[in-house]
């Protein structure tokens, strides 16, 4: 049996459940975290048992993201926070990695649905909308707050599943919205009364749970393929590196610092409160040469 260090995988029936396992921390993203999630989604897709996937995350939420206070407090430099200058091909080739981690919920063979409780944001919110489904509380949050400064989505899920102006919305705010408007605006299938939740997503995943898995897995390749189309592949890849240069701008830089010399917590203040970010640089309006 597979043994793992981030979360959970367990088995009833038809269905797979992979629970996030890391409560104390809110299940926060660790390096180890997106590699097991890729190995518990290929045990559930090797067992001819399985037809659906939940995924769902343990204590009082789903995920709340990267787990900042350790990548942005430390001050040990790592591929994604690089002294500068920096190589942002390092910095792509390790975002990458998680990228295509997550991504392996939405190509898998079978089914994916993320029951969301509590809040599912910044790299959270890259995990469950990469699933086929995402259900939520209605009073849980799902956002990407570090578009403010310091990240860049890489699965890029927002556009392809608001369009372009929503997606613009959330992106250029920064905001969280809850379950009730996440559902409203289409983001994500269902949201319901945090009680009623284990039953709406069981629900759905016993109904997709009684189709031949050869059936499950045409269907799903027929809708993924039109996404794939649309340039998807290409997409990640622009938000990637995007994601590497926000944390070696010169307010990713400042943010890093700040991070370091007055606590996580303190930095997303200053970042949230509107004021002006420190080493934000203006750049003077080109002017034509002299004729």
């Amino acid at each position: 049996m597979t043994e793992f260090t981030t979360l959970r995988y367990s088995t009833s029936g038809r269905i797979a459940r992979i629970t996030l396992n890391r409560p104390e921390r809110l299940n926060a993203i660790i390096p180890a975290m997106p590699a097991e999630i890729r190995r518990a989604v290929e045990l559930a897709n090797a067992d001819d048992a399985i037809h659906v996937i939940v995924l769902d995350g343990a204590g009082k939420a789903f995920c709340s993201g990267y787990d900042l206070k350790e990548f942005a407090e430390g001050k040990t430099e790592s591929a994604c926070t690089q002294n500068m200058p920096w190589d942002p091909m390092i910095d792509y080739r390790a975002m990458k990695s998680f990228t295509d981690d997550f991504m392996c919920l939405w190509r898998s063979y079978k089914p994916t649905i993320a029951k969301v409780h509590g809040f599912a944001v910044a790299g959270g919110s890259d995990i469950a909308l990469c699933c086929d489904f995402v259900v939520m509380a209605e009073d849980a949050k799902i956002g990407y707050m570090p578009a403010r400064v310091w990240g860049c989505p890489t699965t890029a899920m927002w556009v392809y599943r608001l369009g372009a102006e929503k997606a613009k919305r959330m992106l250029l705010t920064g905001d969280t919205i809850d379950g009730k408007t996440a559902a409203a605006w289409d983001l994500v299938i269902a949201a319901v009364p945090e009680a009623e939740l284990e039953v709406e997503v069981l629900q759905l995943a016993n109904r997709m749970a009684g189709v031949p898995k050869n059936q499950l897995m045409m269907q799903k390749l027929l809708i993924n393929q039109a996404y794939d189309s649309m340039g998807m592949a290409q997409t990640q890849m622009l938000a990637t590196l995007f994601d590497g240069i926000t944390r070696h701008s010169p307010e990713g830089q400042w943010f890093k610092h700040y991070a370091e010399e007055k606590g996580f917590h303190e930095a997303v203040r200053l970042r949230d409160s509107g004021e002006d970010i420190p080493g934000s640089k203006t750049i003077p309006s080109a002017t034509p040469p002299s004729q």
